[in-house]
């Protein structure tokens, strides 16, 4: 079968629908219609290299799991968002209004853009407009990524009340034919909580969790499954949450994480999903018995005991159900390889970061880089076309998932130990007394953009730096 097995990995390697109106050209809206026939998620695709929309960031008071959530946060007034679909090489256009209260911004992550059109300092405020204008690259690899709020202070609140939606790009992967036949179900994953709850300062230094865990904004649905693969296209939506997934008894196969495809299928038990990151994993369904099974979200602990807080209380649960449908299957085999994935060469350069928390006079407690909490100045630059080693080291007391904006990269080292897959990523995890080391090359773009903490209330408590690409100066003055 040409798969490569891992006991476990954590790959970093892997409502009321609102008035949506769409300008005429350029797109196609199709709706993806859920097993369980809530309402279904909205699917814009672009048509002859452009997809072209409007966004709204709004309140809408939704009944999500037979429970009502008034003055949720959403786009276009349905949780989920909806969901973007582009080719490598395509233009984006979202004309993005603010009907908020409050400040907001769009951060597209996973997509290989310039900083100035993924501008995660741009401040859109309450009653304004802007308009994206993205050039998905042409050397963008095929994935699952997805779009959120990333104005530094209010992240956490804001996606934690609803605001996220998938964005995917089409590409290579897709084309290989026993991946092409494959069901295809996405699975946007987010937790919630009331409004007035999970608000208590320890429980943001721990990072929020909410009681209401949803996929694609339905409690624990049932997907019926009729092809003999089922490809499933996971994003943990979540502020904070971890999901440790299983499927008893049944071996999954991952073929793409946060950074795109892998060079070759990986079989694993279980997968480590932290906030950021996503994953694509095919399930054989023709052995499925015929009563449903689950997939389950196991606990996972995160954090130590102590005086920056714990996270809520884990439990084993079903966050949602595979039905096999009465029928006889055609057996697909796996494939062989995927896409392949040069290894980066030796740096020019190598960094150290350390990630901790501690006071900071005027602030408090705070989340740490360096020593230093956010301040909006730069403290990291680096320059075009050249590959560095950045060493990331927790000191602290919980697992900490690193996140680089405009430029992929690959783990070289966990603990000193070599990696033994070369993988593309965006997000890893850093776990407790941990040190990961990643090598990246800054291509294609300047600007300025930021590295961060993934447990977006940690990113909000100043686990964040700014990171300014610079030209060579040859360029500049030769």
């Amino acid at each position: 079968m040409g798969i490569r097995r891992r006991e476990f990995i954590t790959m970093g390697a892997l409502g009321t629908l609102g008035a949506f109106a769409l300008k005429s050209c350029g797109n196609s809206s199709i709706p993806n219609t859920p097993a369980n026939n809530e309402t279904p998620t909205q699917v814009f695709r672009s048509e002859n290299g452009l997809l072209e929309i409007d966004l709204t960031a709004q309140y809408s008071d939704l009944v999500l799991a037979e429970q009502p959530f008034p003055q949720m946060m959403t786009y276009n007034g349905q949780i989920p968002a909806p969901r973007l679909e582009v080719n490598a090489g395509d233009r984006l256009i979202i004309h993005f209004k603010n009907d908020l209260d409050q400040a907001t911004n769009l951060h597209f992550h996973g997509l290989h853009l310039s900083p100035d059109q993924d501008n995660v300092f741009l401040k859109i405020a309450p009653g304004q407009s802007h308009t994206y204008e993205l050039d998905i690259h042409p050397q963008q690899r095929a994935g699952t990524h997805w779009y959120h709020p990333h104005l530094h202070g209010s992240v956490a609140e804001q996606l934690f009340r609803g605001l996220a939606g998938i964005i995917v790009v089409r590409g290579a992967l897709d084309e290989i034919p026993e991946i092409a036949v494959a069901q295809e179900e996405f699975f946007l994953l987010q937790d919630f909580a009331s409004p007035d709850a999970n608000s208590r300062h320890m429980n943001l230094m721990a990072g929020r969790e909410g009681s209401l865990r949803l996929v694609n904004g339905s409690y624990h649905p049932s997907i019926e499954v009729t092809e003999d693969l089922l490809r499933l296209r996971l994003v943990n939506a979540s502020p904070s949450r971890f999901y440790h997934l299983e499927i008893k008894g049944q071996k999954l196969v991952q073929i793409s994480n946060d950074g795109g495809a892998l060079s070759q299928p990986i079989e694993i038990d279980k997968l480590l999903l932290t906030p950021g990151q996503r994953a694509e994993l095919l399930i054989h369904t023709a052995d499925l018995p015929d009563i449903p099974i689950h997939l389950l979200n196991l606990p996972y602990k995160r954090t130590q005991m102590g005086m920056m807080g714990n996270q809520t209380p884990q439990t084993i649960e079903a966050i949602a159900d595979f039905k096999r449908a009465a029928k006889d299957f055609d057996v697909v085999y796996l494939p062989e390889t995927l896409q392949p994935i040069e290894q980066l060469p030796e740096p020019q350069q190598t960094r150290q970061f350390t990630l901790n928390h501690g006071m900071v006079k005027g602030q408090g407690m705070a989340f740490l880089i360096n020593g230093e909490s956010y301040s909006g100045a730069v403290q990291t630059e680096v320059t075009l076309d050249t590959v560095e080693d950045w060493e990331i080291k927790n000191m602290g007391t919980m697992d900490h998932p690193f996140h680089i904006h405009t430029n992929k990269f690959q783990i070289i080292s966990r603990n000193g130990i070599p990696e033994e897959m070369i993988v593309w990523h965006d997000t890893v995890l850093v776990k407790v007394g941990e040190t990961i080391k990643i090598r990246m090359k800054f291509e294609h773009f300047t600007g300025e953009t930021v590295y961060h903490c993934h447990i977006l209330d940690h990113e909000d408590l100043g686990m964040m730096g700014k990171l300014k690409i610079s030209a060579p100066t040859a360029a500049i003055f030769g």
